[in-house]
C-alpha cells in the first residue's frame, strides 16, 4: 500500500479554507497526483483507501477530533485574508496550534492577495509564521465557493488557477510533505523518550497519599538534534515553567515591565508566589528550604531573566561567556578559559534567552537573519548565532564590561601599562595626535580605547560611533551613535561609514570609532586629515606593521579605486601613533608596542618604535615575566607637545628598561 500524506486545511470562517482545500486537491490531480478531498468527519474512513495525498477540510474550532487530525498531518495549511480583523483571528488560531505542534509543520496561505496593498514580510512578522504562498484576488474564487466546483478545472487559464498550481508545485519541489513526515516521526520518538514518570516528590518513591505520577507531556523541539532532558529535577522545572507561562502570560507582562527595576521587582515577586502555588498544588517537594529557594531562583531566572547566564553575569571575576551549545558553556575567569558547570535545559530555552536579549533593541534573529550583535542593559556586548548556521544549536558570546569602567590606574595595577607610558600617551592624546589601538580578538582593545578616551579634555566635544554601544566616557560633552542593522525587509541599514560621514556635520572636536572593519576606514582617515585631529579608533591586527596593511585593505573596501600610493599617503598623514596590545598565555593583557608613523619613503610607510615589551619567560606559576624597553627614539611630534605646554622631562625617551618583575626602572642597553 502507498504511504499517505495528510494535508490539513484549517482557518477562520472568513478565510475561504474550503475553497482552497478542494481546489488544491484538483491542482494535485492535474499534476497526476492521487489526491483526495475529504471533510473532517469522514477522515478516518478515507485512510482505508490507498491515496497518495489526503486534503482534509478541518473545523476551525480545535476540537479533540481536529487536534487528532492535525497531529497526523504532514503539513498544516492556514489560509487567511490580509485584512486586519482576519489577521488577528488567524494569529489567535496559530498560537493555539503552536501550543501543541511545532511551527515547522504549519504554513500560512495569503488568500485574496493584492500585491499593491499587502506586504508579505510584515504579515509574516505579525503572525510569526511560515508563509507558503498566496492566492490572487480573482472573482472565480468566490464563484467556486458558491458552486462547490473547483476553478482549477472550470477556469484553467485564470490567475487564481495559476497561483493555485504554483502552491501545489511549491509543496512538491520543496518536499514539504516529506519534511513534515520526518518531523512527525521525530516527534513520536521524542515523545516515547520523554514519556517517563514525573515523581511528585523528586525522589525515588512517592509518599503515601500523594497523587499518582503523571506522564511528562510531549516535548516538541525546533531543532532536530535536541534531546529531551532525562533528569527529574529538570523535568519538574520545565513543568512549573510551562504552567507559569500559561497562567500568568509572562511574555506580555515582561514586555510591559520593560527595564523599570521597580516593576521588574514586583513582577519577580508575583511570579515567585505563583511558582510556589503551583508547586504546592502539584505536591512538588524538592528538598530543604535552601534547595527549594535555589530551585525557585532558577525558575525565575529562566522565566524573567537570562536563565543560567544570570549567575555567570553576576560573577565579577568572569569577563567573557561562551555558549557553544545548550549543555556546554565556557567562561573566561581571571584570564583563563574554563568550562562552567551551568547549562540550559533545552535549545528552545536558549533561543528564548537570545530573543529576550535582542528584542528590546529593535533587532531580530530568525531563519532569514540567523545572527545578530546586541548588548545587555549593563553595556556588555552580545553576539548570537542560531541554526541552520550553528549546527549544534544556538550559540552566544557575551563580552562583559565592568560596571565601573577601568581607569589608567587599574591598567598600571594589572601590569598592562607602566606609569611612564601612561603619561606619554596622555600627553599625545591631549596634543591631538591621532591614535589607533591595534590587537587581536579579546586582547582588550575597547577597554584600552576607553582609557585613552578618558585623556581627552572635558572641554572638547566628543562623538563616539560603535556597532554596539560599549564605550563609557566621563566627559560631559559626549554624543553617542550606534549603527543599525537592516529591517525585516532587508532595508534601512545604517552603517559605521554612514555615521562617520554624518559625524563630520556635527561639529566634533574628537571622533572615536569603536572599530574600523570596512570602508569606513577611508572616511575616518579623511576626517583625521581635515581638521579632526586627536581622533581614536581600534583595528584587528597582530602588529603595528600589520595594522597599516590592514588599514590599506579596508580603504580599498570603500570602492573608490584609489592607487596604493595615494592610500598610503593618506594613512601616513593621518595616523600618528599605533598602540599594540596582546593577550599572553597566562591570561594577562599588555601593551606590547607603542609605535609612531613617521612618514613615507618611496612607497613604504615608515615607523619607529617608542616603547617595546620584551618577554623573558614564565615564572613557576606560569606568569609572564618581561620588561618594557624604551628604544631611545624621540617622537617627531615632541615639538607639538611643547607648543601645547606639555613638557616631557629631559631624558624621558633615552634608551632604558623598566623591569616588570620588580617594577623599578633600570638603565641599560637594548
Amino acid at each position: 500500500m502507498k504511504s499517505t500524506f495528510v494535508i490539513a486545511l484549517i482557518g477562520t470562517p472568513s478565510s475561504g479554507k474550503t475553497s482552497v482545500a478542494f481546489n488544491l486537491t484538483s491542482a494535485f490531480q492535474v499534476e497526476k497526483e492521487d489526491a483526495f478531498y475529504i471533510t473532517e468527519d469522514d477522515f478516518q474512513e478515507s485512510l482505508h483507501y490507498p491515496h497518495s495525498i489526503v486534503v482534509v477540510d478541518c473545523n476551525p474550532h480545535l476540537t479533540q477530533k481536529t487536534k487528532k487530525i492535525l497531529d497526523q498531518a504532514s503539513a498544516i495549511l492556514v489560509p487567511t485574508e490580509c485584512e486586519t480583523p482576519s489577521l488577528n483571528e488567524t494569529r489567535k488560531l496559530l498560537d493555539s496550534i503552536y501550543a501543541f505542534l511545532p511551527k515547522d509543520l504549519v504554513y500560512v496561505i495569503l488568500n485574496r492577495y493584492r500585491a499593491h496593498e499587502v506586504n508579505p514580510s510584515l504579515v509574516q512578522k505579525q503572525l510569526n509564521c511560515n508563509i507558503l504562498g498566496a492566492l490572487v484576488d480573482d472573482p472565480v474564487i468566490s464563484e467556486s465557493g458558491h458552486t462547490k466546483i473547483a476553478f482549477v478545472t472550470t477556469h484553467p487559464k485564470s490567475m487564481a488557477t495559476h497561483y493555485m498550481m504554483q502552491l501545489a508545485k511549491i509543496i512538491h519541489t520543496k518536499k514539504i510533505l516529506e519534511k513534515g513526515e520526518s518531523l512527525q516521526k521525530m516527534r513520536e520518538e521524542v515523545a516515547e523518550d520523554t514519556a517517563v514518570p514525573l515523581q511528585a516528590t523528586g525522589t525515588e518513591g512517592a509518599p503515601e497519599g500523594a497523587s499518582r505520577p503523571q506522564q511528562q507531556p510531549k516535548l516538541y523541539s525546533r531543532f532536530a538534534q535536541e534531546e529531551a532532558p532525562k533528569d527529574s529535577r529538570t523535568l519538574l522545572k520545565m513543568n512549573v515553567l510551562k504552567q507559569l507561562t500559561s497562567e500568568l502570560n509572562l511574555k506580555k507582562l515582561d514586555t510591559e515591565t520593560g527595564s523599570d527595576p521597580k516593576k521588574m521587582a514586583l513582577l519577580r515577586e508575583k511570579t515567585k508566589q505563583a511558582a510556589l502555588t503551583i508547586m504546592e498544588r502539584d505536591k512538588i517537594h524538592i528538598g530543604d528550604r535552601n534547595t527549594t529557594d535555589l530551585f525557585i531562583k532558577e525558575i525565575l531566572d529562566e522565566a524573567l531573566g537570562l536563565g543560567p547566564l544570570e549567575v555567570l553575569l553576576a560573577d565579577p571575576t568572569i569577563t567573557e561567556i561562551m555558549v557553544n551549545r545548550k549543555d556546554q558553556i565556557y567562561v573566561e575567569k581571571n584570564g583563563k578559559i574554563v568550562l562552567s558547570p551551568m547549562s540550559f535545559t533545552s535549545n528552545s530555552q536558549l533561543l528564548g534567552i537570545i530573543e529576550r536579549i535582542v528584542a528590546p533593541l529593535g533587532r531580530r534573529i530568525d531563519e532569514k537573519t540567523p545572527y545578530c550583535d546586541a548588548r545587555l542593559l549593563d553595556g556588555s556586548r552580545v553576539h548570537a548565532i542560531i541554526p541552520p548556521l550553528a549546527i549544534q544549536g544556538p550559540m552566544i558570546t557575551i563580552r562583559k564590561f565592568s560596571r565601573t569602567p577601568y581607569t589608567v590606574t587599574d591598567l598600571t595595577k594589572f601590569g598592562s601599562i607602566t606609569d611612564e607610558m601612561a603619561d606619554f600617551l596622555r600627553a599625545a592624546i591631549e596634543a591631538r595626535q591621532n591614535c589607533v589601538v591595534s590587537g587581536g580578538t579579546g586582547t582588550g582593545k575597547t577597554t584600552l580605547l576607553n582609557v585613552l578616551s578618558s585623556f581627552i579634555p572635558s572641554s572638547e566635544r566628543i562623538i563616539t560611533i560603535e556597532d554596539s554601544a560599549e564605550l563609557q566616557l566621563s566627559q560631559p560633552h559626549w554624543g553617542r551613535l550606534e549603527s543599525r542593522p537592516p529591517n525585516i525587509e532587508g532595508t534601512g541599514a545604517i552603517t559605521i561609514r554612514d555615521l562617520v560621514r554624518n559625524t563630520l556635520r556635527m561639529r566634533p572636536d574628537r571622533i572615536v570609532v569603536g572599530e574600523c572593519r570596512d570602508g569606513a576606514a577611508l572616511d575616518m582617515l579623511q576626517a583625521m586629515n581635515t581638521g579632526h585631529d586627536g581622533s581614536l579608533t581600534t583595528i584587528h591586527s597582530n602588529s603595528p606593521r600589520d595594522c597599516l596593511s590592514r588599514l590599506e585593505t579596508l580603504v580599498m573596501m570603500a570602492g573608490m579605486d584609489l592607487p596604493s600610493r595615494a592610500i598610503r599617503e593618506q594613512i601616513a598623514a593621518a595616523i600618528h601613533l599605533i598602540v599594540q596590545i596582546s593577550r599572553f598565555s597566562d591570561g594577562s593583557r599588555k601593551v606590547v608596542q607603542v609605535s609612531e608613523v613617521t612618514g613615507m619613503e618611496k612607497d613604504v610607510i615608515t615607523m619607529q618604535d617608542i616603547v617595546v615589551f620584551k618577554q623573558k619567560g614564565l615564572d613557576p606559576k606560569g606568569k609572564v615575566i618581561g620588561e618594557y624597553v624604551f628604544t631611545g627614539n624621540i617622537p617627531s611630534f615632541i615639538h607639538e607637545l611643547e607648543k601645547k605646554g606639555l613638557r616631557i622631562p629631559k631624558g624621558f625617551f633615552m634608551k632604558r628598561r623598566t623591569d616588570k618583575t620588580e617594577g623599578s626602572p633600570t638603565e641599560g642597553e637594548d
